[in-house]
C-alpha cells in the first residue's frame, strides 16, 4: 500500500518482537536543491538556504546508526542516480524545486513511481501542505477550531463582512514563516490590509490568506507516528516581546542571533486529540507539525500546518527537535522511529 493509497487513523503495530527496531542498510537523502535565482526574495531563500548543510549533519547521525548514506540534491537526474544506487529507503526533506514550494510533492510522486520507500507524507498530504486555505477548509468540515478567514486573489477582493481587524496576512503557497514580520503581517484596517495584499501578490504571484489575528498565547504541536501517534506540544514563552502583537515572527525565527522564546511542555488531552484528528484530515505521515493560538478565553484556534516540517536535530536549530528533547526523546530515537516505520511499511506493502 503506498502512501497515496494509506488509510488515516489506524494505529501502527510494533517492529518484530519487544518492539525492535528494523533498520535500513543504504538510506538517500534528498534536500532541496537552492540557488539564490530560484527565490523572488531574499526572506524565501533564507528559509532554505541551509539544506545542504542540514542534510550532512542528518547523514552523520544516519551513519552513526551504521547505515551507508547518499545525499541527492532535489534535480531532475535524482531519479537516473536513485535507480542505479538503489537506496532500501528515502529520507524525504526537499521544501522546494526550483523555489517553488508546491512543487515539493513532485519528490513523493517520483519515489512512488520508482517503488521506493520514503519518511513523510505523500503526494495527496504533500499538495495539500501547499494550499493553506484549502488546508483551512478539510479542517473547518472536521471541526477543527479556525479564526474566522478569507481567501484574496486580487488585492481588490470585496473583504468578508465576518471579518474583523486585526487581520494578519498569510501567502497561501509559502511556509517558513516567509513575510509574517512584526511590522506589516498585522493590518488594523482596510486601507493597511489592501497595500499589504497588493506588495505580497506582486511580489510572490499567488493568492493570500487573510485571518483574524488571534491575541493570546501561541502553542506548537508536532505528530511523530511511531509505534503509535504521538502528540508533543510546546507553549511558545516570549521573554522580551515585540511590537503591539506577540507571535513568532520571520525575524525572531531566523534572523535573529539569540532567540528570545522559549518552550515549556503544555498538556491537554482535548487538544492532542484535536492535533490527531487534523493529522488525519491533511493526509500527513509519519511526522507534522500545527500552530495554535489560544484567546483569552480558554479557546484554541488552529493557524497553521506543515505537513513535512523542517527537521533535523537540535544543534540546527530544528523546533521539533528541540521540544521533543524536553520530552525525553533524542533525535536519534526519531530518526529509528522514523526509519523503522517506513522499513516496515515497505515490507508489509
Amino acid at each position: 500500500m503506498s502512501k497515496a493509497e494509506e488509510k488515516p487513523g489506524g494505529e501502527r503495530a510494533p517492529n518484530g518482537q519487544n518492539g525492535s527496531y528494523i533498520l535500513p542498510k543504504k538510506v538517500g537523502i534528498i534536500f532541496s536543491d537552492v540557488k539564490r535565482e530560484y527565490f523572488p526574495t531574499e526572506a524565501q531563500f533564507i528559509t532554505e538556504k541551509t539544506a545542504l548543510r542540514d542534510a550532512t549533519v542528518i547523514a552523520g547521525y544516519i551513519n552513526k546508526l551504521n547505515i551507508e548514506t547518499i545525499l541527492y540534491p532535489g534535480t531532475p537526474e535524482v531519479a537516473e542516480k536513485l535507480r542505479h544506487d538503489k537506496p532500501d529507503m528515502v529520507l524525504n526533506l526537499v521544501g522546494s524545486v526550483r523555489g517553488n514550494e508546491y512543487l515539493a510533492s513532485t519528490i513523493p510522486a517520483m519515489l512512488e513511481f520508482l517503488d521506493i520507500p520514503y519518511t513523510g507524507a505523500g503526494i495527496l498530504g504533500e499538495s495539500l501542505s501547499y494550499n493553506k486555505f484549502l488546508v483551512k477548509k478539510l479542517l473547518q468540515q472536521h471541526g477543527i477550531p479556525l479564526p474566522n478567514y478569507q481567501l484574496f486573489n486580487t488585492p481588490s477582493d470585496p473583504l468578508d463582512p465576518i471579518l474583523r481587524f486585526p487581520l494578519i496576512s498569510k501567502l497561501n503557497e509559502i511556509h517558513g514563516s516567509v513575510e509574517i514580520t512584526r511590522k506589516y503581517a498585522v493590518s488594523e484596517n482596510e486601507k493597511d490590509l489592501r497595500s499589504r495584499l497588493k506588495f505580497l501578490m506582486q511580489t510572490y504571484e499567488q493568492p493570500v490568506v487573510v485571518e483574524e489575528f488571534i491575541v493570546g498565547r501561541e502553542i506548537s504541536a508536532f505528530l511523530l507516528w511511531g509505534v503509535k501517534r504521538k502528540v508533543y506540544m510546546s507553549e511558545n514563552i516570549f521573554e522580551k516581546p515585540q511590537g503591539k502583537y506577540v507571535f513568532a515572527d520571520f525575524e525572531t525565527q531566523w534572523l535573529e542571533k539569540e532567540s528570545h522564546i522559549t518552550n515549556q511542555k503544555y498538556e491537554d488531552p482535548v487538544l492532542r486529540e484535536l492535533v490527531k484528528k487534523a493529522f488525519e484530515v491533511t493526509r500527513m505521515a509519519d511526522y507534522g507539525k500545527f500552530d495554535i493560538r489560544i484567546d483569552g478565553a480558554g479557546r484554541y484556534y488552529f493557524i497553521d500546518s506543515n505537513s513535512n516540517p523542517f527537521f533535523g536535530p537540535k544543534e540546527i536549530d530544528c523546533p521539533m527537535a528541540s521540544v521533543l528533547e524536553m520530552y525525553g526523546v533524542t533525535f536519534t530515537e526519531i530518526l529509528k522511529r522514523l526509519l523503522s516505520n517506513t522499513m516496515r511499511d515497505a515490507t508489509r506493502d
